[in-house]
């Protein structure tokens, strides 16, 4: 290990021109580039990478591949593994799985495996290698509700062995959190439509608008023929500080504000639907990739001055190291162990934040230090405010479904095989256990294929 050069610098917009428009941040590698990082992989006869990601990608033998000049074949074989190696090798905390597990990381720098996994994918998305013929249709219906991360894999998997399948989408657009919740400038939109398209040509069905519980429910499902049912929803349901004067004007969600901004481009003021026009202060209540999203978008709207408020320290910040770092050169300021209590206003419009000072304590169940109350308060003016600090799922589902177990915050309950309390239905992703990343997303439904595959074969 002596001789292994140093990780590749990806390179990057100018932080003072990327904070105005919404163009992709990271430009991914040339080939050249990659061939440059690829040759940093040591080819372990152990490889921890693979077994650190949830989908399992065959990452040297990618690389390998790579290194050959086989990239058809490189791609070929993330495909087999992970459906979205575009939007994963764009978004995945790969830090925290692949490149954590890599060896290299012990005493040098891991593999840039994210970058490496987004130009094969990039690559293999011109050439439209993913465009397979389509499998013999067995005549077995079944349904995917939700069409995120955790849906698509699910379909596709599904879809591969044969299976009718249809996606049941309660938005107007496809895609789930990779359409609604993550912003041009980390996930160009162009990309997930791709790879949406990429499944309607493998054979699976697509119907928009259409809110399971609601305007179709799980009994009726199964009436149309749907043997088996997949319940990948997600969880967009914001949770509330529950504070005096949250319900003041100019105080928002982060899922509602994403969803204006990336969904229905309420950035094109005055041209959208839904315009999004924000003051110059703001301020974003929380610290993982969600709030980081919600600030650095504050930013390319126009806001002065956009600063974090958590309530831990900035080792405790569960974003990711990069999306920490990018907010930072952007200008966005992080304001911690500061934990808001009150919002005023006037005229029923928000105002200031008053926020009380936090000390760490002893490590709580998360094995974070637990943030304790000092007794000391500072207020600061604003002129809106975004509240990022978790999501669960929607009730919707679970009130319009009878014999539907959950957990007490929501999340469907599901035995060791994936099934939920009504035979033949499954769940997996975010909705079972609340908001997580894409890659964990994708390997759940990718498991409950699997799951769901044996349930009707012994049907």
């Amino acid at each position: 290990m002596k001789n292994i050069k140093p990780r590749l610098k990806v390179q990057e917009q100018d932080p003072q021109a990327r904070r105005n428009n919404f163009l992709e941040v990271a430009l991914g590698y040339s080939l050249e580039e990659a061939r440059q990082e690829a040759l940093r992989c040591i080819d372990c006869k152990n490889p921890r990478c693979v077994q650190a990601c949830p989908v399992r990608v065959k990452i040297p033998e990618f690389i390998k591949l790579l290194l050959e000049d086989a990239l058809d074949e490189a791609f070929e074989t993330i495909y087999d593994d992970n459906i979205l190696p575009s939007i994963c090798g764009r978004v995945c905390p790969q830090e925290s799985q692949c490149e954590g597990a890599c060896i290299l990381g012990i005493k040098s720098e891991p593999v840039n495996i994210g970058a490496l996994e987004r130009f094969v994918g990039d690559y293999g998305m011109e050439k439209n290698l993913a465009e397979k013929p389509i499998e013999a249709n067995n005549g077995i219906k079944v349904a995917v509700v939700g069409s995120g991360p955790a849906g698509l894999a699910n379909a596709a998997s599904l879809r591969k062995k044969g299976y009718d399948v249809t996606i049941f989408e309660a938005l107007h657009d496809y895609g789930g959190v990779l359409k609604y919740g993550i912003p041009d400038f980390r996930l160009p939109k162009d990309i997930v439509t791709q790879e949406i398209n990429n499944l309607e040509k493998l054979g699976v069905k697509f119907v928009k608008n259409a809110v399971i519980g609601k305007s179709i429910t799980i009994d009726q499902l199964f009436e149309e023929g749907y043997q088996s049912i997949f319940l990948g929803s997600g969880a967009g349901l914001p949770s509330g500080l529950g504070i005096p004067g949250e319900n003041l004007s100019g105080v928002y969600y982060a899922n509602e504000f994403l969803t204006r901004v990336n969904l229905m481009k309420a950035r094109a003021v005055p041209d959208s639907f839904t315009p999004m026009k924000l003051g110059d202060n703001i301020a974003v209540v929380g610290g993982g990739n969600v709030a980081m999203d919600a600030a650095r978008t504050a930013k390319r709207l126009g806001a002065k001055n956009v600063f974090i408020l958590y309530r831990r320290d900035r080792n405790s910040l569960p974003a990711r190291l990069d999306e920490i770092h990018h907010a930072e050169e952007e200008g966005i300021e992080f304001r911690l162990l500061e934990n808001p209590v009150e919002l005023t206003g006037e005229d029923r419009i928000v105002k200031t934040v008053k926020v009380e000072e936090m000390k760490l304590g002893e490590p709580d169940s998360s094995g974070r230090r637990r943030p304790l109350p000092t007794g000391k308060y500072k207020t600061y003016p604003i002129d809106n405010i975004i509240i990022s600090i978790g999501q669960k799922p929607n009730p919707i589902l679970k009130e319009n479904t009878m014999g539907l177990e959950t957990q007490p915050w929501g999340g469907i309950i599901t035995d060791d095989y994936q099934m939920t309390s009504i035979p033949g239905v499954f769940a997996g992703g975010d909705v079972v256990t609340g908001a997580a990343t894409v890659i964990l997303a994708m390997g759940a439904g990718k498991d409950a294929a699997h799951h769901m595959h044996e349930y009707l074969q012994n049907k």
